[in-house]
């Protein structure tokens, strides 16, 4: 992806949350120059803050995911803090691909906007696609689903979903953008990510213009 891509979508990003009243911590808002000095931050040590992917797809409207981590703990480092909390904007159409999590659990919630579909199946040992019904909480209750069946979250609503249980989710069509909240266990996307079919987590960028604000993943080569 393109440097000006990013820092486009960013904005949009900033004008979004802005409409729901979702507000921002402050240090979202900094330039890459405002970040020298503050390498031993929580925010950089858990990769808190801007988050965009395509997936390594080449096509952000049609497989992507903007968000930003607002908070999160560290396992690897002793981190006290056990969970993790992050925004999300997910586009109509927009594939945030079949996956699941070894360690993390999640509740997926509806915050505002379009509807949210959710498409879900087991896994298998050998972490195939599984092929029989499984059992999730919608806020609460239980709901059964055929494998690759679909659950859609209308603002509001939320699900949970367990280690090992594969899904992935995209705005519904004709229904515009879905501001998505994630609480969750502690959250790792460069060792807890199973896609179904393998692809890169983290997007290669192309430096085509200066960064509007960094992404987790540019602290180490800005800070």
């Amino acid at each position: 992806m393109k440097r000006s891509e990013i820092n486009a979508l960013i904005r949009d990003a900033k004008d979004f949350f802005d409409s729901f009243q979702f507000k921002l911590p402050p240090w979202a808002f900094w330039g890459p120059d405002d970040w020298q000095g503050k390498g031993d931050l929580e925010v950089v040590r858990n990769q808190l803050g801007w988050d965009l992917t395509d997936y390594g797809a080449g096509d952000f409207e049609k497989r992507g995911l903007i968000l930003f981590t607002i908070r999160n703990g560290n396992l690897a480092a002793g981190h006290p803090k056990k969970y993790a909390e992050k925004i999300m904007i997910v586009r109509e159409n927009q594939i945030c691909p079949m996956h699941f999590h070894w360690a993390k659990t999640e509740d997926i919630i509806n915050r505002g906007g379009g509807d949210l579909v959710i498409e879900l199946y087991g896994s298998t040992p050998e972490e195939d696609l599984g092929d029989e019904p499984i059992t999730v909480l919608v806020d609460g209750i239980p709901r059964t689903v055929k494998p690759g069946g679909k659950v859609v979250l209308s603002p509001g609503e939320s699900i949970f979903l367990e280690q090992g249980m594969y899904h992935r989710f995209y705005g519904a069509s004709g229904k515009g953008k879905v501001l998505v909240g994630e609480v969750s266990s502690v959250n790792d996307d460069n060792t807890d990510n199973r896609f179904h079919q393998p692809q890169p987590r983290f997007p290669d960028i192309e430096e085509d213009e200066k960064p509007l604000h960094l992404l987790c993943t540019d602290y180490p080569n800005y800070i």
